[in-house]
């Protein structure tokens, strides 16, 4: 999925905007003494920096056109011409002292010159009037408009999460258009992260555009009752990244760490702009604690390691803290567990223990017992029997796990038979553990798990021969 030349990107690295058309942004346009090589240095440097700028304020400014015009496609296409501009005056103009305001300003010029093309401007503030407090007689509104849009960027900013994470639009759509807007990943990036051709990426962004604007979805954060669904899926779409990084589906690599980098990214934001919602913060610590433990999941090779075998050296300490740390907040804010926070809290538990050994498995089991009632679920269920295997012994975890067998949901979840296939191999039944395996082998669509599952089988089925000359 995510090349190899992105793997190690930063959480401010910058993307690929969209290139000006016609010629080179900000060329030289040459003159009686021009130093070619100084004007095409000149462009370089500016081009880096409208990337690097575009990569840390799109989701700013489209979220404050969004506020305008009230629709977030046209809102990415104001804030992409913007950026064309940006291309082409800042390689002769010089950076602007403060250039995400640069950029701000000039998409919301354009946003109000559509809005006149149009011939809608009267009506749309006419709209905005109930929400702004508008001086005057009403002479000089576009200036009103303008000054109405230099309100707290948090506010737009959480009303853009909520749109492109709306659940009018299916779960890849909100996905697709969550990193498009806030993430500033492009189409091609999307594409490459999750496997996908790039036609496919780009119909699934222009069809939620067009179902939001069909919709009529407001551009606003929802209140009351309402507010803890959508907030549900606000976090389920930067988890569902975050997971795709961490575990990838499909593909040769164990891990694409863009994505969980992107997805953390997103989440602190989220708990900057949310600083009340415990749910926020628990998936902020979930995702920390997690991410802790990426550079001790793969071997030289790019091989997984898996949990009880990694050198818990390499784990970094510092997203352990940054972690815990989140969860302290969630749990200050004294409301009920929620799913994301109870996983953090299991997440925690292997964070502490400084060996393997020593983790507390007693608890972990407790904690998704809790969390099956909070949110039952197969795949819940079989981490508990994972849990109860490893505190009170295998066979009482194999025994929850052949409860599963029947489960529709899990037919062809390739870590049933992974689990219990583990579960028979401590119990010495290699012959059953070993077909286990390559029935998990024969699920999984990443190639390098596959490679693992079947490793595993090998050796059960070397236990097996041995077992039998013995």
């Amino acid at each position: 999925m995510t090349p190899p030349e992105d793997s190690t990107a930063g959480p401010d690295d910058p993307r690929d905007p969209p290139a000006a058309p016609g010629r080179p942004a900000g060329a030289p346009s040459g003159g009686a003494g021009a130093d070619p090589a100084l004007g095409t240095r000149r462009t370089a440097e500016a081009h880096r920096a409208v990337e690097a700028v575009w990569r840390i304020e799109s989701a700013k400014v489209i979220a404050a056109v969004a506020r305008l015009v009230r629709d977030v496609g046209l809102a990415e296409e104001l804030a992409q011409d913007a950026l064309v501009a940006a291309l082409e005056q800042w390689p002769q103009s010089g950076v602007p002292r403060n250039p995400g305001a640069w950029l701000t300003a000039t998409a919301k010029n354009r946003a109000v010159d559509a809005l006149r093309r149009k011939e809608v401007l009267r009506r749309k503030i006419d709209e905005l009037g109930h929400e702004l407090a508008v001086d005057g007689d009403g002479a000089g509104a576009v200036p009103d408009v303008e000054a109405a849009l230099d309100d707290d960027i948090g506010d737009d900013l959480l009303r853009l999460v909520f749109t492109a994470c709306h659940p009018v639009l299916s779960t890849e759509a909100r996905v697709a258009l969550t990193l498009r807007l806030l993430g500033g990943l492009s189409t091609k990036e999307i594409a490459r992260a999750f496997l996908v051709p790039e036609p496919t990426v780009a119909q699934r962004i222009v069809r939620a555009k067009r179902t939001l604007a069909e919709a009529k979805v407001p551009f606003e954060v929802p209140q009351g009752p309402e507010l803890a669904g959508r907030l549900s899926s606000v976090l389920e779409v930067v988890y569902l990244v975050f997971n795709e990084g961490y575990s990838a589906t499909a593909g040769e690599d164990w891990m694409r760490p863009a994505l969980c980098e992107e997805a953390l990214r997103l989440g602190r934001i989220l708990a900057e702009l949310a600083p009340a919602e415990a749910e926020v913060h628990g998936l902020v610590a979930l995702m920390e604690i997690q991410a802790s433990r990426a550079g001790a999941r793969t071997g030289p090779a790019g091989e997984p390691v898996l949990l009880l075998d990694q050198d818990r050296g390499r784990w970094d300490h510092v997203l352990i803290r940054r972690g815990l740390a989140a969860l302290e907040r969630a749990e200050a804010l004294g409301t009920a567990r929620g799913p994301y926070r109870l996983q953090a809290e299991i997440a925690a538990c292997h964070a502490r223990a400084r060996t393997a050994e020593e983790t507390d498995w007693v608890r972990i089991a407790a904690l998704y017992a809790v969390l099956a009632q909070v949110t039952p679920s197969p795949v819940v269920e079989l981490n508990r029997a994972v849990a109860v295997g490893m505190a009170l012994g295998p066979a009482r975890g194999l025994a929850l796990v052949d409860e599963l067998t029947a489960e529709p949901a899990l037919k062809a979840y390739h870590l049933l038979p992974s689990v219990r296939g583990d579960l028979l191999a401590r119990l010495g039944r290699y012959p059953e553990a070993a077909e286990e395996f390559r029935r998990a082998a024969a699920l999984t669509g990443n190639g390098r798990e596959r490679t693992l599952l079947l490793a595993r089988a090998a050796a059960c089925a070397a236990a097996a021969a041995a077992d039998g000359g013995a």
